[in-house]
């Protein structure tokens, strides 16, 4: 029984650490601010997918300002301006047009992982870890509600600029996807209408709008 009691004890120590590491926010704020505090960035990075399925690694690069994001990856662009998302897929010159919804973006939004942990998660420090003569601080987030696709995110952060280094997202089912950063270019000039799809830029494309 004493026993039995014990580990119980363990459990609930762990599980109210989990939900109140210092540490881990106080990485996650430092990497978040950093963040906000810039008007736009873009960054190029190595998408790899594996678990389900043949592992897939592929490149790519996108452009963020607010909300608003155009990443381009696999053949394909995603212009977002904030109210409305196209995807224009170049090997049939098709653009697809949808009212931007932000919970049906999923794992391609790069706005989000630097304000993900702020709700619905809970969030831990695991392990610092030397890549290249560079230090980096691991941090595992645990989605509250147990219906949720994803299992765990662990998101790497430069321990010494507070930088993002690589995030990866474990689904329940097994499918884990990585975003490593390969370069990464802080306040770009870019106007708005950068991340709006413009049709007279493409020849010949067929506009399929779902709105």
């Amino acid at each position: 029984m004493r026993k039995i009691l014990v580990v119980i004890a363990l459990g609930i120590s762990q599980l109210l650490h989990a939900q109140t590491d210092k540490r881990a926010a106080a990485i996650l704020d430092a990497m978040s601010n950093k963040y906000k505090s810039m008007t736009t960035f873009k960054v190029a990075f190595t998408y790899t997918s594996e678990g389900t399925g043949p592992k897939e690694t592929l490149k790519g690069d996108a452009t963020v300002k607010g909300t608003k994001f155009r990443l381009k990856m696999a053949g394909q662009e995603i212009f977002n301006d904030g109210k409305t998302m196209t995807t224009y897929i170049k090997e049939s010159n098709e653009a697809t047009v949808n009212n931007y919804d932000p919970k049906e973006v999923g794992d391609i939004d790069p706005t989000k992982v630097y304000t993900i942990y702020k709700k619905g998660y809970k969030y831990v420090f695991i392990e610092e870890v030397t890549e290249s003569g560079r230090v980096y601080e691991v941090v595992e987030l645990s989605p509250e509600k147990k219906e949720s696709k994803v299992a765990k995110v662990q998101i790497k952060v430069d321990k010494k600029d507070k930088s993002v280094k690589s995030w990866k997202i474990t689904q329940r089912n097994g499918q884990r996807v990585v975003f490593r950063v390969d370069k990464f270019t802080p306040n770009v000039s870019v106007e708005d209408k950068f991340f709006a799809f413009d049709a007279s830029q493409y020849k010949g494309v067929e506009v399929i709008d779902l709105r």
